[in-house]
């Protein structure tokens, strides 16, 4: 046959134009190619030549900036223009191949308008982002020229009365209505844009977030395609392999999801339902949120229907595609002439859909097109959900900084539930926000399944949905008990983790009393109860796992069986093929339905908390707040009667006040007011209506030192935040003069420090102004500690940074109130953690010379009774009142009494100053703690960044290849690691299970297959033309033959069940074995480290191994690995089947196979990256959360709102930019693995019908195939999650090398006496110290002799090497020369359990354990409660104890919380008094404690152990003068040993240097 364009068939003149031109088809067609060829000669060069390309490289963001109205609806339309140019080029051909000889003409202009509109697209874009509006014309051209054509074409058919019966007239209409569409698009650019016909064209500039070159999330600026396939991800996703992707790379967030244009949203609609409904009841958060983001809820909606519906041309086509398989035969011809108009064929509409190719195409556009829809559904939630939670967070922020002082101290509103709000119940609501467009979309989705299957099997079909339907309720339940379990769990493992905590904060005293065995049992017995409630989580896992593979197989096994038995029609493979597509179709709605309505419920509670808070007390409104003030203020007055306190609740709620700082006058007031600050009858309540303070009468001089004093407890600090309006007022009034209410610094008694540099927390957003810097960091001498830390002043403190003692916090906050430019300073006792040396200092430096001379107005709680004199102005309180005020003057003579009583106290203070020639300060003691702590920490940062990041690249020149390599790679080693922990016989199980489990469901697929196909031609049973003997005979070996196969297919189905249930239960209970074994020898490997790895191992790093990498071994490998090797094995069987069906498949799955090989390489290296950006910008946030609620009072006396809302969006953006980048990551490859499945559908179902093989093989082929898409895309993401949680296994794998203390000794443990030491003799011979064997000795060639019952002191300067003695007592240091002997034994050969289970030592900071004061005495229940009791009492303990619930089993809060420092080192006392070891130990121990129960102390150990040897390592050299015996260290050596009053009398000796110079 000739290729003619009008074809040559017989008899027919195709070329004769003799009824007229526009009447012969042939032309009408020709011209129809007219526009198309113009339009291809007129762009083709533009684009060629390529001038667009240079113009759009101006500014790199701009080639993404869409100029033209109407582009998404352009975009819409061409689409729609190329779907139907399809449809007609599928109706040329199909047509073409009834005709006798070709015809070019029924589809040659079809593809031509393909072309043309796929380069008009492209055309477009380039027009469009290079701004070039003028070239548009030549489309406009095309559109009319292309609608005129077809026009002609439409009026001709009509004229022959074609009409809609035939598939050519409605694709012709179809293609005018576009058309007409397409121009009137066009007409509104140049409406628009003015930029032809008009004089003035219309500049435009690009929108703001593109202008910002920091904006690098673009979606929602790019064209439509590259919206729908993520395709502006490349560059970031594929550039990951190169380099890791670092927070600048991912830029800001564009303006419409900031956390601040969304709370805005947010905002203004609950203040709405404020206005406009009941304005006392309170605004519902659901309404607010519907209606700030219902519009994206809608849209997301929609998109999720249109994918629902697709979503089922799959079975459909697959039946068609079966069907027509089947029934192949030649469609008839004799109605052939009658559809022949213009000397062609035409078809009627639904004959092109017999067609196999065209079905296999359709089914191909209809699965890209389903996966496009519902990845666009899945991000527009994902974004709305982040831009609701960035507004939900800002809520919560404004709230917190408005929460009552008393909320937050009398426990309503604790820092745990603030913390909750923030970390779970804004993520809850975020994930209901994610699920939510199922709610509606499922039902649908199973009401339109269920009638499909009804129509493809009758009433068969309606038992299957029946048991899906009826097990739905069962995982109901079984999703509700995980989510309990869940719950139990997470409390079991903060218990666990709360012992694991205090075990390594006291692992120094437990390893010293032999105690580590006993605590560490203590967290194995909560392990113990978290691992059965992990075992039951495990089960409902598993039992919801086996309910989702279970629950088709059942639906299946039901249908057909019933099918078999009931219907008459025998079962083709069309439609048994189908039905199981639907089948597989169904059971995810179901399965979604148990986790969403789950989620439904948790929203709920979460709302309801939320409105809890939003609507709990907030502090009074003060005028000063937010305006200009007049002399007299009241501080918000909290009215006692109900009505008033909403109003006053509510006004000004939620403001996110301006953000800029209040203007800080520079100026000191000239002004000369005399007072700064004045109360009246002022009555103060901490929230319940009993006033904390009443009747207060004072006021506050301006530029003059105020000093506050009185006993504990009787209101000083009250006071102050009374004035700064933290209290509620009952009565009275405070009086601020003019404009110091704006300028008040104020450093509260609980030092208060950000998680930011030392400087960040001095300047506290001041300008940084260096020699005001240096003078307070002298003033407050912070430059010693600062020169220790590794930083200087740029180091990190705070949670995440270093921890500081106690008087260095304090000194922070105090330098930071004196670094404040303010008028008035607020210190509210700033000498508490301070030693006598620094608080002087401070006073004079600080205090007298730095603010005094600056003239500002100070105030001053303090219990330094000494300093009196200095102060201006006293006020002296009593049990929440004034009891006086006045200078010291007026004091001495109008209250005599109380004067006297000061002058004894300060007496005593400064017996105390003279007793304190000191050795060595507290401040010093905590130098050293720190040096000690950096210089360990750098020799083992350097072993550990070694063994931590093998992952850093060893050599500098970017090598390329190794890096890349090494980032993509899949760390199989930490798996092996992970399995073997579980146990091979378990490993073994799951292999073989799984194996067996998916071999069993190809074979069921497959028996369906040939038992459908058993009988190819689908008759009714009772054929009537068969006639009757043979019928009776043939129907019913017909029947039995049918029915044969129904035994087996149940067999295979049960087996499937069962096995489906053993690979469930197997995956889940290897991760609880392993996660069983990797902590036991976790915790016992820690637990037993030698001392030193504690020195050198930051606690938190060590606390990490237990609470976040635990979590994951327990609760996230397990479902990973589950559901990675499910998918796999799922995609692996069903390329085998379709391979098997049609071996051509194998051919195209080479390509597809590298494909899926880079897509996923790509992703799993980017998509790690940005998880670690997205934890590691959590956590930050989640911290300036807790600061902010800790810090209030400091945050609002310093007027900081502003800036610190400003640093909460900061971070709320930065968390929800990885956040959104990482979803959009996801969404890229989805997409892309999407279209891969696609792909697979079509090449399976292309190879299928072109070697047409068997109709029930080729339908098992395309069931398979479709269910490749729903997996591809799980198997890399499963891939990716495994990589980042096997970093988990990695770092515990880690600490699993560290060596452990050598618990052996070389002596038997029987042959040490009972009563060993009885003496208490100690030798010490040729005694050299270290570390560790890298290090240098601490202690080298030590002499001496401790005769039995003898007091030891031992002083020397700090890092001389006495606590490193102490340590050598008790093995607990390397002894590498030299020997201790004590009575007659040498420690170094006993097991150190023994050793150090009889000796006693009290150590500097106080250790207690949460549990009971009996717990914390005598942890191993030897004692009785007598010898308890005795101890208590000599310590002094016992009438506290008496007074307790509970006596000895009270309870000890954790750290010891709820007794005083003092009390706690006391209970130390009574510990060591207990286990009666004739060798006590004092390392430093009254270092931390006031006098008072230093005097007990002293007492004590005089008495009590008046016959025990007693070594004290003294801090305090007055606390050794009395010793019968001082050694003096220096620089790791003895220097002199003597008694302290010989020594004392050589005037040169160390000893009385010391003495003399109180170091």
């Amino acid at each position: 046959m000739a290729l003619s364009f009008c074809g040559n068939d017989r008899g027919s003149n195709a070329y004769s134009v003799d009824k007229g031109v526009l009447d012969n088809g042939c032309f009408v067609d020709a011209l129809n190619l007219v526009p198309h060829v113009f339009l291809l000669f007129i762009t083709f060069p533009i684009l060629f030549i390529g001038w667009g390309s240079q113009s759009s490289k101006v500014q790199i963001h701009h080639n993404t900036w869409l100029h033209f109205p109407g582009h998404n609806l352009r975009w819409i339309l061409i689409f729609t223009l190329l779907f139907v140019h399809v449809c007609e080029i599928a109706e040329g051909i199909v047509s073409n191949t009834q005709m006798e000889s070709n015809h070019l003409h029924l589809f040659m202009p079809a593809l031509m308008g393909f072309i043309a509109a796929t380069t008009s697209v492209v055309y477009y874009h380039n027009i469009e982002t290079a701004n070039f509006p003028k070239l548009l014309l030549a489309l406009f051209i095309y559109w009319i020229l292309a609608f005129i054509t077809k026009m002609i074409k439409l009026w001709k058919f009509a004229e022959v009365s074609l009409g809609v019966q035939h598939l050519r007239f409605c694709i012709t209409a179809l293609l005018v209505v576009l058309y007409g569409l397409l121009m009137a698009v066009e007409i509104n650019v140049i409406r628009v844009r003015k930029y032809v016909f008009f004089a003035n064209p219309q500049r435009v500039k690009p929108p703001e977030d593109l202008q910002d070159l920091g904006v690098r999330f673009l979606q929602p600026f790019v064209n439509l395609l590259s919206k729908a396939t993520y395709w502006w991800m490349n560059p970031l996703i594929i550039g990951a392999h190169k380099r890791p992707i670092e927070l600048k790379k991912i830029g800001k967030l564009p303006i419409a999801m900031r956390a601040l244009t969304n709370y805005m949203r947010l905002k203004d609609s609950y203040e709405e339902q404020r206005k406009t409904e009941d304005p006392d009841k309170s605004p519902s958060i659901w309404k607010s949120m519907y209606r700030a983001f219902g519009g994206s809820i809608l849209l997301s909606s929609t998109f999720r229907y249109m994918a629902d519906l697709l979503g089922f041309a799959g079975p459909l086509c697959i039946s068609g595609i079966v069907g027509h398989l089947d029934n192949s035969t030649e469609i008839d011809r004799t109605n052939k002439t009658a559809n022949m108009i213009f000397g062609v064929y035409f078809m009627s509409s639904t004959e092109l859909l017999q067609n196999t190719s065209v079905l296999a195409v359709l089914l191909f556009l209809a699965l890209v097109l389903q996966r496009t829809f519902l990845q666009a559904s899945y991000y527009v939630t994902i974004e709305t959900g982040i831009n609701l939670r960035g507004a939900l967070l800002a809520m919560i922020y404004n709230k917190i900084l408005r929460l009552s002082t008393s909320n937050m101290s009398m426990g309503e509103m604790t820092l745990g539930q603030i913390n909750n709000l923030v970390a779970i119940e804004t993520n809850q609501l975020m994930w209901f926000l994610f699920l939510c467009p199922n709610l509606w979309a499922m039902p649908v989705q199973i009401i339109m399944g269920v009638i499909l299957l009804y129509y493809l099997l009758g009433n068969s079909a309606l038992i299957g949905a029946g048991i899906i339907l009826l097990l739905a309720p069962v995982q109901y339940l079984i999703a509700t008990k995980l989510a309990d379990t869940q719950k139990s769990t997470l409390d079991y493992s903060t218990d666990r983790l709360k012992k694991t905590t205090e075990i390594l904060k006291g692992i120094k005293l437990l390893k010293l009393y032999a105690w580590d065995n006993i605590f560490c049992d203590r967290v194995e017995e909560t392990r113990e109860k978290e691992l059965t409630s992990l075992k039951t989580f495990a089960l409902y896992t598993s039992m919801s796992i086996f309910m989702n593979a279970a629950i088709p197989i059942a639906a299946v096994l039901a249908t057909f069986v019933t099918h078999a038995y009931v219907e008459e029609v025998r079962l083709s493979p069309a439609k048994a093929f189908a039905s199981l597509a639907l089948f597989h179709i169904l059971v995810t709605p179901l399965f979604l339905l148990s986790t969403v309505v789950r989620f439904a419920v948790k929203a709920l509670v979460s709302v309801q908390k939320l409105s809890e808070f939003l609507q709990s007390d907030e502090i009074g409104d003060d005028s000063w707040r937010n305006t200009e003030m007049s002399m007299s203020l009241e501080v918000g007055k909290k009215y006692k009667y109900h009505g008033d306190t909403k109003a006053i609740k509510r006004k000004g709620r939620y403001r996110m006040d301006n953000y800029e700082q209040p203007m800080r006058r520079q100026l000191r007031p000239t002004e000369t007011e005399d007072v700064a600050v004045q109360v009246n009858d002022g009555f103060f309540t901490w929230g319940s209506n009993l006033s904390t303070l009443s009747d207060i009468n004072i006021r506050i001089p301006t530029g003059q030192l105020t000093m506050i004093v009185g006993q504990v407890g009787c209101g000083k600090s009250s006071l102050l935040l009374a004035m700064l309006g933290e209290m509620q007022t009952i009565s009275g009034k405070v009086y601020w003069s003019n404009k110091n209410r704006y300028s008040v610094a104020y450093a509260a008694q609980k030092s208060w420090l950000l998680n930011a540099t030392v400087e960040e927390n001095i300047t506290f957003g001041s300008p940084f102004n260096k020699q005001r810097y240096k003078a307070v960091i002298d003033a407050c001498s912070l430059q010693p500690d600062i020169d220790l830390l590794p930083f200087g002043d740029q180091t990190e403190i705070g949670e995440r940074g270093i921890n500081l003692s106690g008087g260095q916090r304090q000194r922070i906050c105090v330098a930071r109130a004196l670094y404040q430019n303010t008028n008035i300073v607020f210190l509210d006792d700033p000498f508490s953690a301070l030693d006598i040396h620094l608080s002087d200092h401070l006073m004079q430096e600080g205090i007298l010379k730095f603010l005094q001379d600056d003239k500002r107005t100070v105030v001053l709680v303090t219990h330094k009774l000494q300093y009196l004199i200095h102060a201006d102005w006293i006020i002296a309180m009593k049990d929440g009142s004034v009891l006086r005020e006045g200078t010291l003057k007026d004091i001495q003579t109008h209250d005599v009494k109380l004067y006297e009583h000061w002058k004894t106290l300060m007496n005593r203070q400064d017996q105390e100053l003279e007793k304190e020639t000191e050795m060595e300060s507290q401040t010093t003691l905590e130098r050293k703690t720190l040096r000690r702590a950096f210089y360990s920490r750098e020799a083992k940062n350097q072993i550990d960044d070694e063994d931590e990041e093998e992952e850093v690249e060893e050599d500098d020149d970017d090598n390329m290849s190794t890096t890349t390599s090494r980032r993509s790679k899949i760390p199989w080693k930490m798996c092996c690691r992970y399995l073997s922990s579980g146990g091979f016989l378990m490993v073994f199980l799951m292999v073989s299970s799984k194996l067996a489990k998916h071999s069993v469901m190809v074979a069921i697929d497959y028996w369906l297959a040939a038992w459908t196909s058993s009988n190819p031609h689908n008759q009714s049973l009772a054929d009537p033309f068969v006639n009757a003997t043979n019928y009776t005979k043939n129907d019913d070996t017909q029947i039995a033959e049918h029915r044969s196969y129904v035994p087996v297919f149940i067999i295979l189905c049960g087996a499937a069940i069962a096995l489906c249930l053993i690979t469930s239960l197997t995956v889940e209970f290897l991760g609880v074995a392993a996660a069983t074994n990797l902590h036991h020898n976790l915790l016992n490997k820690i637990i037993h480290a030698p001392i030193r790895f504690f020195d050198v191992t930051p606690l938190g790093q060590i606390l990490n191994r237990f609470s976040a990498d635990t979590n994951i071994i327990d609760q996230h490998i397990p479902p990973t690995l589950e559901s990675l090797t499910r998918s796999t094995l799922l995609c692996l069987s069903a390329i085998g089947v379709i391979a098997f069906v049609t071996p051509a498949f194998l051919i195209a799955l080479v390509p597809l196979a590298v494909a899926f090989y880079f897509i996923q390489k790509y992703f799993r290296v980017a998509s790690k990256d940005l998880q670690d950006l997205d934890d590691s910008t959590q956590l930050p946030l989640l911290c300036h959360f807790s600061e902010t609620a800790e810090g209030l009072t400091t945050i609002r006396a310093f007027r900081h709102e502003a800036r610190f809302k400003q640093r909460m969006l900061e971070l709320t953006d930065t968390n929800n930019t990885a956040y959104l980048f990482l979803s959009a990551a996801n969404r890229w490859l989805e997409v892309r693995t999407d279209y891969l499945g696609a792909v697979i559908v079509l090449t399976a179902a292309v190879t299928a019908i072109w070697t047409s093989s068997q109709s029930g093989l080729v339908g098992l082929g395309l069931t398979y195939a479709l269910t490749v898409t729903n997996y591809l895309n799980w198997v890399v993401r499963n891939l990716a999650d495994l990589e980042v949680q096997m970093a988990a296994v990695k770092k515990v794998n880690s600490f699993l090398s560290t060596e452990s203390e050598n618990y052996e000794g070389s002596m038997d443990v029987s042959q040490v006496p009972e009563d060993w030491p009885q003496h208490g003799e100690i030798k010490i011979q040729d005694l050299c110290v270290r570390y560790d064997t890298m290090l240098k000795p601490v202690l080298k060639h030590v002499n001496a002799h401790i005769n039995p019952g003898q007091k030891v002191g031992i002083c020397g300067r700090t890092g001389s090497g006495k606590s490193s003695l102490s340590l050598a007592f008790f093995n607990m240091v390397d002894v590498f020369e030299g020997k201790i002997v004590i009575d007659g034994i040498d420690i170094c050969k006993l097991p150190p359990q023994t050793l150090r289970s009889r000796l006693s030592i009290i150590l500097q900071d106080p250790v207690l354990f949460s549990g009971s004061i009996r717990l914390n005495l005598d942890p191993e229940c030897t004692c009785t409660d007598d010898r308890l009791w005795e101890a208590l009492e000599i310590a002094q303990l016992k009438n506290v104890v008496k007074a307790l619930p509970g006596g000895l089993d009270a309870v000890v809060t954790e750290g010891g919380e709820n007794f005083s420092v003092g009390q706690r080192q006391l209970f130390c006392l009574a510990r060591a008094f207990v286990r009666k070891s004739s060798i006590l130990i004092m390392d430093e121990a009254t270092a931390s404690i006031d006098m008072a129960t230093e005097n007990i102390l002293q007492k004590v150990v005089m008495t009590a152990f008046a016959d025990r040897t007693v070594v004290t390592i003294a801090h305090l050299v007055s606390s050794i003068l009395e010793a019968e015996q001082v050694l003096v260290f220096a620089s790791g050596t003895l220097v002199e040993s003597d008694s302290a009053p010989n020594l004392l009398a050589q005037e040169d000796s160390l000893f009385s240097i010391l003495v003399r110079t109180h170091k």
